[in-house]
């Protein structure tokens, strides 16, 4: 292609675009193809039409407009602060959030005038957080607290009326204590700071103090503290009692713990003369009715009857008593005893070498004491004999014992002493001596030996029969010889208890 022919086509694309016919050709209208949401503009230049997006649109102005969403870009940079932006076919609009009001008083703007979205003041609305609550107003938003003499209810401070449930309400104290002594004689009502008046009751003087009662922010009455006395002055006192009940006039006494009261009156009364006529009520002390229980010489009670009236007391006493040595052994025993006196002493006869254990219970007082003791060893009683004399060989002897099965004595032994001049008998020589048989000594000599649960109550022995009594024989007296026969009894711990003449034979 020649550089002629390229120089026609260009100038040909030129006129086409450029919206002119080419010769022999109708003139283009380019308005009729702009797009329904443009606008058929002229050129800048003036060289012709021009399809343009109406505002709100985006596109090439002939095929196609779209809607522009301009809130995209974020409220706050198209909006301005505390906005929402709301998006419209074509345009757009803003309101301000919940709190904020617009600054030319519409519901809706567009911010091209300058309008912008500022704080409400919600505590200018009259009640806004109800009775008995003050507001304070937030950036954006406010809260309630309750007013001095109102409490939250349902709910804590602050509070939002328009989100929570809470409310204030006002404080009520109720309904008044009554003061000792006193008279309420006027009451403002019943709410956050009003005031109660008393004055001192019939018979009683204001001393000191105040006399009003406020209701306070709490809800409680404040206490006055006036003091009201009577005119015979404080209740009189009374040695361990205390007061119980009490007026202008009268007070009742009763005693304190611990104490019994003792006859007389529990009442104290004021007299005209303004002095107090005393109770003559007397406390003692409280003690068991059974009181200082002890034992003495080992086998007797001593206590102190505490009774607040002369009356007869029954006790019954039981002892119990038992043996580490002898586990078979087992003595149990009751007394009874009716007494009025205050100090009382009862012997029991309590066996030797025993534990004891002794209760001893007043009857009508219902009430039980306890003591214990030891029982010691004591020289066991000889047997009863009858001291005679004889004028035979064989004379015969009898003994009598106490049928105590307790007794501590383990064996009596028999001795033959011949009478010659002077004479001595060791009572305390050795209890366990060999057995004679047919031999006996010069001077005194054991004839017979008897263990004591062989004895029985009784016994007779012949003296001189010939015989073996315990291993001993018992050996016939000489003739025309004096003797003494004594008896010597022995412990069970082989100790000598006591020795006794029994008689003298004369042959």
């Amino acid at each position: 292609m020649d550089e002629g022919t390229k120089s026609v086509i260009v100038f040909f694309l030129l006129f086409v675009f450029s919206g002119k016919p080419a010769e022999g050709q109708s003139l283009l209208d380019v308005c009729s193809t702009c797009h329904a949401n443009a606008t058929c503009d002229d050129k800048s230049d003036g060289s012709g039409k021009v399809c343009n997006c109406k505002y709100g649109f985006v596109g090439n102005g002939r095929t196609f407009c779209q809607d522009k969403d301009e809130c995209q870009i974020g409220s706050s940079k198209i909006c301005g602060q505390h906005t929402t932006c709301h998006n419209t076919f074509g345009s757009y609009y803003c309101t301000c959030l919940a709190g904020y009001s617009p600054s030319n008083n519409m519901a809706v703007f567009i911010p091209n005038d300058g309008t912008h979205c500022q704080d409400i003041d919600e505590c200018g609305i009259t009640g806004q957080c109800g009775e008995g609550a003050q507001c304070r107003n937030l950036e954006g938003s406010f809260d309630c607290s309750c007013q001095v003499g109102y409490k939250i209810h349902n709910g804590v401070e602050p509070f939002n009326p328009l989100r929570d449930k809470a409310s204030c309400k006002v404080v009520i104290c109720g309904p008044l204590a009554l003061l000792e002594d006193t008279v309420l004689v006027s009451v403002t009502g019943t709410t956050y700071s009003s005031v109660a008046t008393f004055i001192c009751d019939e018979g009683f003087v204001w001393r000191r103090g105040d006399n009003s009662s406020v209701c306070g922010a709490e809800g409680l009455w404040s206490k006055p503290d006036m003091v009201c006395e009577a005119k015979c002055g404080p209740a009189p006192f009374l040695a361990n009692s205390e007061v119980v009940w009490h007026n202008r006039s009268v007070v009742i006494h009763r005693c304190v713990a611990g104490y019994h009261s003792w006859r007389g009156s529990n009442v104290s009364v004021c007299g005209s003369s303004g002095e107090w006529q005393k109770a003559t009520l007397r406390c003692i002390e409280i003690k068991p009715p059974i009181n200082h229980l002890l034992i003495f010489n080992e086998s007797c009670l001593q206590w102190k009857a505490e009774k607040y009236e002369e009356d007869t007391e029954v006790y019954k006493v039981t002892y119990t008593g038992s043996r580490d040595y002898q586990r078979s052994f087992y003595d149990k025993r009751k007394r009874f005893l009716s007494s009025k006196a205050d100090q009382l002493k009862l012997c029991l006869g309590l066996l030797p070498v025993t534990n004891y254990s002794i209760t001893i219970t007043a009857t009508s007082a219902k009430f039980t004491a306890s003591v214990t003791t030891n029982t010691s060893l004591p020289v066991p009683p000889g047997p009863v004999v009858y001291y005679r004399e004889f004028d035979t060989p064989l004379p015969t002897l009898s003994l009598r014992r106490s049928p105590n099965t307790l007794d501590l004595i383990s064996l009596y032994q028999v001795f033959v002493l011949p009478v010659e001049g002077f004479m001595m008998f060791n009572c305390s020589s050795p209890a366990i001596a060999p057995p004679l048989s047919t031999l006996k000594s010069p001077a005194e000599y054991i004839t017979a030996q008897f263990e004591v649960h062989r004895v029985g109550t009784e016994m007779n022995l012949t003296i001189g029969d010939g015989l073996l009594y315990g291993g001993f024989y018992n050996a016939p007296l000489e003739s025309g010889k004096n003797y003494y026969i004594i008896l010597r009894a022995v412990s069970q711990w082989k100790s000598v208890s006591a020795a006794i003449l029994w008689l003298k034979s004369n042959d």
